[in-house]
């Protein structure tokens, strides 16, 4: 049976974070009043091997939406701030998919996906109240754009502190989740006690930086695939990233634990070397996960690589298998955008999984003012291929 828990971390590397992103932190509006948005759409076109009449070009597979997203943030004085942040999605009944693209039961909704006050008093900020995390701080749980709109959202309180030189300090406590306008994997009214993380940045070493986060979850139901578990759950987890001349380099460990009955700890650790040359940048990647049976990736739309450095589409997915992961990504830089491309090989130890092998093209690029995508995926996995052309374009203002 499918097992993942819901957990939730929250990592803010400063007290001021700009931007608009999904993992942007605004704890203190520079302006009295910043208002933006976003005008787009995104189409999925999926192949599957093993299923009867599943082609690309077969619509009953494929993902449309168009979507509008709109956003404030307002200084209100004495350190004080809000902001919140509304977005609508809709396939406008066009007849050339049967799937939203935004991964929601209702192909035509709304929802307002942020809603938050800010505090910031010295080297000290707070924000409160539902928000985006980002996936590159967030191991288990992140929010993504999928289709335009933010997948995941957060209801909690998140306090970050600079005041020891080259440390940033972070406390958070979440209470809940929500998926676009559907408060799916919510811990229920006897998890009333959220989950707390504390985390620490150091950048004291010249180019390094050093990340360790803890999690705990006390008794709390999270339900998820028709399953309920009342037990504690906590993880560790440390990175230690820096650079030399052309060459980047990085160690990462996790480690996932908990009292469900019968259950084994998770952990993984994974390496990385990157380099640069001019417009050409490449990275590989290496890494273990044991056989444990706690997802070591929670949440997220799957689009992205998670937060442990291998594709977010396998790694985490497969529990009670060890396996080996190994990734080639490169990338070059044009005059009007970038093309990319990755490699991906994972070798499954048990009997359930077989060796799988993935691969990525695309090409990223900006044209009068709109932000494009066209992208490329394969998948073997278990002798069952499967193909994905996405095509995205957004409008921010």
């Amino acid at each position: 049976m499918a097992r993942r828990f819901f957990l939730v971390a929250v990592l803010m590397s400063g007290i001021i974070c700009a931007g608009n992103d999904a993992g942007s932190a605004r704890y203190a509006p520079d302006s009295p009043a910043d208002f933006w948005g976003q005008i787009g759409f995104a189409y999925q076109a999926q192949g599957f091997d093993w299923v009867a009449d599943s082609n690309l070009d077969d619509k009953i597979n494929n993902n449309f939406s168009l979507s509008v997203v709109l956003g404030v943030e307002k200084k209100l004085g004495n350190g004080f701030g809000f902001g919140a942040e509304i977005a609508g999605w809709s396939d406008m009944g066009f007849d050339i998919a049967d799937n939203s693209r935004v991964e929601s039961d209702d192909p035509t909704s709304a929802e307002i996906s942020q809603a938050y006050l800010t505090y910031l008093s010295g080297n000290t900020a707070i924000k409160a109240g539902r928000q985006a995390l980002s996936k590159k701080i967030s191991p288990w749980l992140w929010s993504n754009r999928s289709g335009g709109v933010l997948d995941w959202t957060y209801d909690g309180i998140v306090i970050v502190n600079t005041d020891i030189r080259d440390n940033t300090i972070i406390a958070a406590w979440i209470s809940r989740l929500s998926h676009n306008n559907d408060d799916g994997g919510n811990p229920d009214a006897s998890a009333a006690a959220g989950l707390f993380m504390l985390g620490l940045i150091n950048k004291s070493l010249a180019d390094t930086t050093i990340t360790l986060n803890g999690y705990y979850l006390p008794e709390s139901r999270i339900i998820w695939n028709g399953a309920s578990v009342p037990e504690d759950t906590w993880s560790l987890w440390a990175s230690v990233v820096g650079k030399a001349d052309l060459a980047g380099w990085g160690v990462q460990a996790a480690y996932v634990d908990g009292d469900v009955p019968g259950w084994d700890s998770t952990m993984g650790i994974a390496g990385r070397l990157s380099s640069r040359w001019g417009n050409f940048d490449a990275n590989i990647v290496a890494a273990y996960i044991n056989d444990g049976d706690y997802s070591m990736r929670a949440a997220g739309s799957g689009e992205e690589d998670g937060a442990f450095w291998t594709d977010n589409e396998m790694a985490g997915d497969t529990y009670g298998e060890n396996q080996w992961a190994f990734l080639a990504k490169a990338a070059y830089k044009l005059s009007f955008g970038k093309v990319y491309g990755s490699l991906g090989y994972w070798i499954f130890d048990g009997n359930n999984v077989n060796d799988t092998f993935g691969a990525r093209l695309g090409y990223k690029f900006r044209l009068a003012g709109i932000d494009s995508k066209i992208e490329y995926r394969y998948r073997d996995n278990n002798d069952r291929t499967r193909q994905r052309i996405r095509l995205e374009a957004y409008y921010r203002f």
